[in-house]
């Protein structure tokens, strides 16, 4: 039974924290409060610990504790192909963008190498955050080819590009290759995201196609780890 005092401790937790008896951005006792609480070793502490960490119910940053997550993250399709107007509309969330970069630039060799560009290629650079109620979570660094979106304005990127895309312009975009990823947070992190002492941040990587088959778009979609899930439906073949 004392092999399974950690099992217990876990599923307590984590029955407070469905419950919502103790709340997202709360903090849990320490180690050696946790240990005099339960009259136990500091190394079941920890084994309970780390699985309610690597189930994702709390998450521990230095200088805070052991801090609980929100459970209810919002879901991402990983294969669909939707605009972040269209996901915040489907989950009822009352989302507002901000532009903090746009205009036109030449390719950078990273950009080149993305985007299969060239010197001679404009690129539409457009990096926008992403705030539901009042913190900011999304960082989108958008980048198109002039060639195939020949205009482009700071009013339509905070609305829904793909909609102005699709719409006006007439572009028929089919399908994408995505890359997920997670990584250390960078400096324009920190400047636009309230990252609330989170070091890492997922990325996912969009490399978007025409119908035609033509790269036309590289998106990096940098979200913050707490806040989203991303899912997928998967039918096994016959």
């Amino acid at each position: 039974m004392k092999n399974n005092k950690y099992l217990a401790i876990y599923k307590e937790w984590t029955d407070k924290i469905k419950s919502g008896e103790i709340k997202a951005g709360e903090a849990l006792p320490s180690e050696h409060d946790l240990a005099e609480t339960y009259d136990t070793s500091r190394e079941t502490i920890r084994k309970a610990l780390n699985l309610l960490s690597q189930n994702g119910f709390i998450q521990k940053i230095r200088g805070k504790g052991s801090i609980v997550i929100d459970v209810q993250k919002m879901s991402f399709p990983i294969s669909g192909l939707v605009s972040f107007k269209e996901v915040s509309k489907n989950l009822n969330m009352d989302a507002i963008t901000t532009v903090h970069d746009f205009g036109l630039v030449k390719p950078d060799p990273f950009i080149k190498q993305q985007l299969n560009a060239t010197s001679k290629d404009e690129i539409w650079k457009v990096f926008r955050s992403r705030a539901i109620g009042s913190e900011h979570i999304i960082l989108d660094k958008d980048y198109f080819l002039k060639k195939y979106v020949p205009t482009l304005s700071k009013q339509i990127c905070e609305g829904s590009i793909y909609e102005y895309l699709e719409k006006e312009l007439q572009l028929n975009i089919s399908f994408a290759k995505k890359e997920i990823v997670v990584e250390d947070c960078t400096e324009e992190d920190r400047q636009f995201l309230d990252l609330e002492g989170f070091s890492h941040i997922v990325v996912v990587k969009n490399y978007v196609y025409l119908d035609n088959a033509c790269l036309f778009q590289y998106t990096e979609s940098r979200h913050r780890l707490d806040k989203f899930r991303f899912v997928d439906f998967a039918r096994r073949g016959v």
